[in-house]
């Protein structure tokens, strides 16, 4: 097991050498820098905390700062667990990059969709719309929100209301790697992924594995080409 963390960029389309078209979604996958060792004497479990991209010094707080100079590496925009007995051997401050999935290996995509965006309390909580007719001016309303004389000055919570709709995780299981290039930094991965661009996702070893036979064995470059 195996598992590295990168950035959604996008989605485009690759052409095989018999002419083929796949749509494909771009991951940049960054050197995932190995911060802290989570063990099974201390924490319970193995995992390795890796940060994902840098960031300004003067951006991370006094406990991060204690965190990555303990490591002695740059501050970082994130921290994430992977797990994986591949990595695990890896020692804080060594790197994991795309190297560590080949072109035509299956994975797992783990990522955060964007759920159905900011939706109202008729729809998000199947509340009763108001009355159409003899002039009514409320029809999507929240309802009353008095709360029988308790607590005048909040709303309790639980209370339904408008905002973010199921917004959760998703896995996305049995993808397979269209290419994987370590030197720009970059995994080409066939259809769509999870999230919103510049989105978090991680990739692991399936959990599920599926047989499948390599999409594509060669991919054109056409920009050497010049095509």
């Amino acid at each position: 097991m195996k598992s590295i963390i990168g950035r959604k960029v996008g989605m485009t389309e690759v052409f095989a050498a018999d002419g083929t078209m796949y749509p494909v979604t771009v991951i940049e996958v960054l050197p995932n820098v190995v911060v802290d060792k989570r063990t099974v004497e201390k924490n319970g479990y193995e995992a390795l905390v890796v940060g994902y991209e840098d960031k300004a010094e003067r951006r991370a707080n006094s406990a991060e700062k204690g965190l990555y100079k303990k490591a002695g590496v740059s501050p970082k925009e994130g921290l994430y667990e992977l797990k994986g007995d591949e990595i695990y051997g890896k020692n804080v401050g060594e790197t994991l990059d795309c190297s560590l999935f080949a072109t035509g290996e299956v994975v797992d995509l783990l990522g955060y969709h964007k759920g159905h965006g900011y939706t109202g309390v008729i729809k998000r909580y199947h509340n009763h719309i108001g009355p159409k007719g003899h002039g009514s001016g409320y029809h999507r309303g929240i309802g009353s929100v008095a709360n029988n004389g308790r607590d005048n000055n909040r709303i309790i919570p639980g209370k339904h209301m408008s905002g973010h709709w199921r917004p959760s995780h998703v896995t996305v299981q049995n993808v397979t790697i269209v290419e994987s290039n370590p030197e720009k930094g970059y995994i080409l991965v066939k259809g769509g992924v999870p999230g919103a661009k510049k989105s978090i996702v991680m990739l692991r070893s399936p959990v599920r594995h599926q047989f499948k036979k390599p999409v594509v064995k060669e991919v054109l470059d056409l920009t050497k080409k010049g095509e």
